[in-house]
């Protein structure tokens, strides 16, 4: 007998089960063992713990975002091999959504309490994408990860030189996330113009001010 073809309520269904585990489960085994594992633990103010616990929350949130659009735009992909890339995507971002629970448990502090609120909302933006195109779905990842490595890049500057544990998953998830983009232009994604991406900015703002705290 040949494998059952799942219908789109069977992969519904599968998507849901998934974003219950991610947003209220531990993450999943990483493929790559963490940068941090090659660095000591270094002395932190109280001050500075705080801060570099609140920078990797909002990391570990932008990750749960990460994995509910990739899973929402394979959800809908048109092309069969665009599905296949938006689910490997999500697969290697496993790895960041790992490291950076890790870190932040090694640094005594808990992942946001929003995060399934972010993973429901990225979901359906992901899947809408899909819905529309595909060229607008890879689109949306490129102009996404644009996002996430600018939060990066001012992470590292903000993030204490003494922790060189965390700034090291950091500086990978960055090296990382630039590929993703490039990967998802480069299969054809449409370039978003400045405007959305103006939009795109003040949307992951609000993310990133209340997943710090909360």
């Amino acid at each position: 007998m040949g494998q059952r073809q799942l219908s789109l309520l069977d992969n519904l269904l599968s998507q849901i089960d998934s974003g219950l585990r991610t947003s209220f489960g531990n993450a999943p085994s990483p493929q790559r063992a963490s940068p941090a594992v090659n660095h000591d633990e270094p002395e932190l103010t109280d001050q500075q713990r705080e801060h570099a616990i609140g920078l990797m929350r909002v990391n570990h949130a932008g990750e749960i975002c990460a994995q509910a659009l990739y899973q929402g735009q394979a959800l809908t992909a048109k092309l069969p091999e665009v599905g296949e890339q938006m689910k490997e995507s999500a697969e290697e971002e496993i790895d960041h959504l790992a490291w950076c629970e890790q870190r932040i448990f090694e640094l005594g502090g808990k992942t946001s309490a929003l995060n399934p609120a972010w993973y429901a909302m990225s979901f359906a933006l992901g899947a809408g994408a899909g819905l529309i195109s595909d060229k607008l779905s890879l689109g949306f990842v490129a102009a996404t990860e644009d996002q996430v490595c600018s939060h990066l890049e001012k992470h590292l500057e903000e993030l204490p030189s003494e922790d060189t544990k965390s700034r090291s998953i950091v500086e990978q998830m960055l090296v990382d996330e630039a590929h993703h983009a490039e990967s998802a232009l480069a299969a054809g994604g449409h370039r978003f113009p400045k405007p959305v991406k103006a939009l795109m900015t003040l949307i992951s703002s609000a993310m990133t001010k209340s997943s710090y705290k909360i």
